[in-house]
């Protein structure tokens, strides 16, 4: 039996957020917590330490990519594997998204029935 993969997801619009959770929690060896801003993944991320974090780039407030370049300015924060989930799947967005430090993206509308796998194989690909 594997260790259990610690995953954050964050998205400001419940139904999604809603669908997310239940997908991810559908595999027995994923835990997971979610929040709907930025700013409550920088304080959960504190207390909570994921292993990965699923960020939906476009939210009010801090953005996704104002997230990522807080979490990466702190030491115990820098090293967590974000993923970014968004609509926004052209190829010169996924480029800027991964310029910005993101270890992948999963485009949405996203499967419920695969996130988990999805989400297990981006994490492994930080791994290796």
């Amino acid at each position: 039996m594997s260790e259990t993969l610690k995953i954050l997801y964050v998205d400001d619009e419940n139904d999604i957020r809603e669908i997310a959770v239940m997908a991810l929690e559908l595999d027995s060896e994923i835990s997971v917590r979610s929040c709907d801003s930025g700013s409550d993944a920088l304080t959960i991320v504190r207390d909570w330490l994921p292993d990965l974090i699923l960020l939906d780039v476009m939210m009010p407030g801090m953005d996704g990519p104002e997230t990522l370049a807080r979490l990466r300015s702190t030491a115990e924060t820098a090293s967590i594997p974000v993923v970014f989930t968004t609509a926004r799947t052209q190829p010169e967005d996924l480029e800027r998204f991964m310029s910005l430090g993101a270890a992948g993206v999963v485009s949405k509308p996203f499967d419920p029935m695969t996130l988990a796998d999805q989400a297990r194989k981006l994490f492994a690909k930080t791994k290796s």
